[in-house]
């Protein structure tokens, strides 16, 4: 039987250094992937139309490249979100869920030194109770280059996976993918070149025993 699967990303490119070759394995499962995009760039910010135009040439090609069955973009201001009412980012996204019905929901890691990834993390979150968005039966946290890593809060335990996904087949095409994002990668030992992506897959798939993986934190499963 076929998941109904969303991955919510607080900026374009997060869907794919956080989970980008699990979703091509869903959607060669025959699942029903779906991506929801909660900033963008704004006028107001000082980016150009251009800019602005061409952002979104790159989601649109990258949603072509996985082949979303939706795709979803808020464009809320990036770097603002913790400036604005939480519960209207709840609402917006509660609307979504509700809307597409996903068996699974793919986050981002509220450690993440980007305080956007945190308001993304709790905002979503906060739609996943059974009785108000009946369809939500697992929750996984992304763990995202150059955020992730950087998370130095002593509060936080860290970013502690406890499933992987064998991506082995999926890595080429998901490094692919990121250069879409040509602003967004950079020559290593910047965090999200080709090599670091590649580095993070070989660790992560030697601690589950093949050759490239993500990993993931579960929160919640039910079967």
């Amino acid at each position: 039987m076929s998941e109904r699967v969303l991955v919510v990303s607080p900026h374009p490119d997060d869907e794919t250094l956080g989970c980008g070759g699990t979703l091509l394995k869903h959607k060669q499962k025959g699942d029903r992937i779906f991506w929801l995009n909660i900033t963008g760039m704004t006028p107001e910010q000082g980016f150009s139309p251009e800019r602005i135009h061409s952002r979104r040439l790159e989601m649109e090609r990258v949603a072509d490249l996985y082949g979303f069955d939706r795709w979803i973009d808020l464009s809320l201001p990036t770097t603002r979100l913790d400036a604005l009412p939480r519960a209207e980012i709840v609402q917006k996204i509660g609307n979504v869920i509700q809307e597409l019905e996903p068996d699974t929901l793919y986050l981002p890691y509220p450690g993440d030194v980007h305080s956007d990834h945190d308001v993304v993390f709790h905002a979503a979150i906060s739609c996943t109770k059974w009785f108000r968005y009946p369809s939500v039966k697992e929750i996984l946290v992304y763990e995202t280059l150059s955020e992730t890593e950087f998370g130095l809060n002593p509060d936080h335990n860290g970013f502690r996976p406890n499933l992987f996904v064998d991506i082995t087949p999926f890595l080429e095409k998901k490094t692919e993918i990121m250069h879409t994002y040509a602003s967004e990668t950079g020559k290593f030992p910047f965090p999200r070149s080709p090599e670091a992506i590649k580095a993070l897959a070989a660790f992560r798939g030697a601690a589950a025993g093949c050759r490239y993986a993500e990993s993931f934190m579960l929160l919640k499963g039910i079967r």
